[in-house]
C-alpha cells in the first residue's frame, strides 16, 4: 500500500514538473512583439509680434544731392510714424545702399553702342517690430500716403511671429506623446495584450501653417509668417514592447 501511494505521488510530481517546464519553454520560445504608434499634438494660436518692412530711394546724377534728398525723406517718414503713435525704439533704418544706374544706348538702326550713366541710386530700408499688431497693420496700409509727398516708398506685406513658440512646442510634444500612448494602449487592449516598456521615441518635424490655408507640410518643416492666425503641430512616434 505504501509503495502504491508513493508511486501516485511520484507520478503527480512528474506531471506538474512537465507542465511547469512546458510553460517555461513556451514563454521563452514565444517571440517578443513590438507596436509602433504615432501621436500628434496640434494647436491653433494667434501671433503676438508683427514685423513690417519697406524701402525708399532717390536717384540723382549728383551723389550729394541724392544723399541730401534721401536724408530728407527719412526724416519725413520718421515724423509720419511718430505722428501715428509708433515708438522710435520699434523703428530701425538700415544703412544706405548705393548703386550706379546705367542704361543701354542704341544707334538709330538698333545697334548697341554701350551704356550711358544715368545717376546714383541711394536706397534705405526701414523695419518696424512691434507687439501692437493692429496698429502696425494699419500703418502698413496707409504709409503709401507718403507717395503724395514725393517719397518713392515700397511697402512689404507684414510678417507675423509668436514669441512663446518654445513653450508651445514643449506643450505639443507632451500632447503628442500622450496621444501616442493612448493609441498604443487601445490597440493592445483590442488585441488581448498589454504594452510593456518603451523601446524608442522619435520626434517628428515641427510645422506652422496658416489657419484655413492650403499649405502643405514640408519634410524640413513649414514656418508660416504671412498669416496672423496660425496652426502649430508636431508628431511623436513611439515603439513599445508588447507582452
Amino acid at each position: 500500500m505504501r509503495n502504491y501511494i508513493s508511486a501516485i505521488v511520484f507520478s503527480v510530481a512528474i506531471i506538474i514538473t512537465a507542465i511547469v517546464l512546458g510553460n517555461a519553454y513556451i514563454k521563452r520560445s514565444k517571440p517578443e512583439g513590438e507596436i509602433a504608434v504615432t501621436g500628434q499634438g496640434k494647436r491653433d494660436f494667434t501671433s503676438d509680434l508683427i514685423v513690417w518692412e519697406g524701402s525708399f530711394y532717390k536717384l540723382d546724377s549728383d551723389l550729394r544731392s541724392a544723399s541730401a534728398e534721401l536724408t530728407q525723406d527719412k526724416q519725413t517718414i520718421a515724423d509720419y510714424l511718430t505722428k501715428n503713435g509708433i515708438n522710435k525704439s520699434e523703428v530701425v533704418f538700415s544703412a544706405i545702399e548705393m548703386t550706379e544706374q546705367n542704361r543701354a544706348k542704341y544707334s538709330p538702326n538698333g545697334q548697341y553702342m554701350g551704356d550711358e550713366f544715368v545717376g546714383y541710386r541711394l536706397t534705405q530700408s526701414i523695419q518696424i517690430t512691434s507687439k501692437e499688431i493692429e496698429k502696425i497693420e494699419e500703418i502698413s496700409r496707409r504709409i503709401t500716403e507718403l507717395l503724395n509727398e514725393g517719397i518713392q516708398l515700397n511697402s512689404q506685406p507684414p510678417r507675423y511671429y509668436y514669441t512663446q513658440l518654445s513653450d508651445l512646442k514643449i506643450e505639443l510634444i507632451s500632447e503628442a506623446t500622450k496621444d501616442a500612448r493612448e493609441r498604443a494602449e487601445k490597440i493592445s487592449e483590442n488585441s488581448g495584450s498589454t504594452i510593456g516598456e518603451l523601446i524608442s521615441a522619435q520626434l517628428g518635424i515641427f510645422q506652422i501653417t496658416g489657419q484655413n490655408s492650403n499649405e502643405e507640410y514640408s519634410w524640413g518643416g513649414t514656418f508660416n509668417t504671412s498669416s496672423k492666425e496660425k496652426t502649430a503641430s508636431i508628431t511623436v512616434k513611439l515603439n513599445y514592447r508588447v507582452e
